[in-house]
């Protein structure tokens, strides 16, 4: 999961994450190595890459950059090996209509990165190392006006405050038929992800379908544990993958700031695994990534109702049981179904995932999410996206049954409980300059959960938001790198 690579060719083979209708750069060419928009891995083949392959990439998919996802961001290019992306990212939200009260919220990042091109610096082919620092803040409206378990913007959670979110070695070898990774590590932009999902605000989509989250230990961005994960292509278009990363509630605290890399705290390790099916426009006229895998959680987690005397802890105040090892399978896809010009990358691709637990207390039944979106919107606009998503997860009887016990105590019937919650957007994304990016959102919550909130005395009403995404390269910004549409 390289930060960004230092080669000086632009990108003719998106990553499989990638390959989809918001790859809209335009024909390769090569350019300067300096204030160039900079390549995504030095993969010399046209074969696809593993996921956020560079910190550019991890920017890209985790929906940083100041470019529409899977454009490479403004990247600035030293032309000895190192290369540099910073970005900031704000969302704003509020809700004029439903949940539990009305406001707004705030909430941003700010990110940099560093990539190392082994071969440039030390003559080492295939390998690479990767940095990443990240600094969020701020408030999210699910949590203070809304009172879903799903934030409607991304960017909040993991901590709001400084942290060393990336630092790995990467080494590619076998003509590039092996990658492999390893260092302090976050598991999202590697499995379970894609560009596309973060061409949303939503949590429920972008940074990676939360449920899994939710349903298992495993990790998510900024947060970083120890890890590694190999990616094996047997043919140019087909792969497997697998993991294993650290479990430790102590990265999870508010104030951790990823410098403390002893296990302490650790409860077990995660182990997320893959086969896939994935093209580029190197190989494919409309690209497109299948996946199938799963994630087995080896690793303690706290009962979602049960205390220490397995009564229950929401009237206790006991610490809750400790149970141990949960696990979920998925399958996910992104298809190119329109290309206008098979010489250019904007299109339409539709996209969606599908999440079921199999194994533990899980809150979750199943976690379901499909989306279009669509890169040039206009043949004046070509960097511009349109993007849609839906997606509804289901409650699980022990998921809701600290609701129905806080009914049941205050004497209310349990039969209006929701047990689906269904999330949308719809979005238009505009590429202002080559530097900045601002998409302009509405959210529609359908049954918002009382999961947080279960003294609630009646359902929390479908709640409309009104959201707006800033996303800044600041090197562009600097004009010491190029973005979409520089000249």
């Amino acid at each position: 999961m390289a930060l960004v690579s230092g080669g000086g060719v632009a990108q003719t083979a998106p990553p499989p994450g990638t390959a989809t209708l918001e790859s809209v750069a335009a024909d390769p060419v090569v350019r300067p190595l300096r204030r160039t928009v900079q390549p995504r891995s030095a993969r010399a083949s046209a074969m696809p890459a593993a996921g956020g392959e560079s910190a550019a990439e991890a920017a890209e998919v985790l929906g940083a950059a100041g470019s529409p996802p899977s454009i490479p961001a403004g990247v600035l290019d030293l032309g000895n090996g190192l290369s540099f992306v910073a970005n900031y990212t704000g969302q704003s939200a509020f809700n004029p209509v439903g949940g539990m009260r009305q406001g707004s919220a705030y909430a941003s990042q700010a990110y940099l990165g560093i990539d190392g091109d082994m071969q440039r610096l030390a003559g080492v082919d295939g390998g690479s190392f990767h940095v990443v620092v990240s600094q969020r803040h701020g408030r999210s409206l699910s949590n203070d006006f809304i009172g879903n378990n799903t934030s409607v913007q991304e960017i909040f959670g993991g901590g709001q405050t400084a942290r060393l979110t990336l630092l790995s070695y990467q080494q590619k070898l076998f003509d590039n038929k092996l990658d492999i990774e390893f260092g302090r590590l976050s598991t999202n932009p590697n499995f379970l992800s894609s560009s596309l999902y973060c061409n949303f605000q939503t949590n429920a989509t972008c940074g990676g379908p939360t449920s899994a989250f939710k349903i298992t230990n495993l990790g998510f961005w900024p947060i970083s544990t120890w890890g590694a994960h190999a990616k094996v292509w047997l043919t140019d278009k087909i792969f497997v993958h697998g993991g294993v990363y650290e479990v430790n509630p102590y990265t999870q605290r508010p104030t951790d700031n990823g410098v403390d890399w002893s296990t302490r705290g650790a409860t077990g390790v995660t182990l997320p695994y893959e086969i896939g099916y994935s093209t580029t426009f190197a190989n494919d006229v409309l690209p497109r990534n299948y996946n199938i895998g799963g994630v087995v959680d080896r690793s303690d987690y706290a009962d979602p109702v049960l205390d220490t005397r397995r009564g229950a802890a929401l009237f206790s105040g006991l610490d809750r049981l400790t149970q141990f090892g949960r696990s979920l399978v998925y399958a996910r896809f992104d298809q190119m179904v329109w290309r206008p010009d098979p010489t250019a990358q904007q299109g339409l691709t539709l996209f969606g995932v599908a999440i079921k637990g199999t194994d533990g207390r899980q809150i979750n039944d199943y976690y379901l999410a499909g989306g279009a979106a669509l890169l040039g919107t206009f043949p004046s606009r070509p960097y511009d996206t349109l993007g849609f998503v839906v997606s509804t997860q289901k409650f699980s009887s022990v998921g809701l049954a600290n609701v129905r016990a806080a009914r049941a105590s205050l004497g209310l019937d349990s039969r209006d409980i929701a047990t689906q919650q269904v999330m949308l957007e719809v979005n238009y994304g505009i590429q202002v300059t080559p530097a900045i990016r601002l998409m302009p959102n509405l959210q529609y919550i359908v049954n918002p959960d009382n999961t947080r909130f279960p003294f609630r005395p009646k359902p929390t009403p479908n709640a409309f938001v009104v959201g707006t995404k800033l996303s800044i390269d600041l090197f562009t910004l600097g004009g010491f790198a190029k973005g979409p549409g520089s000249l």
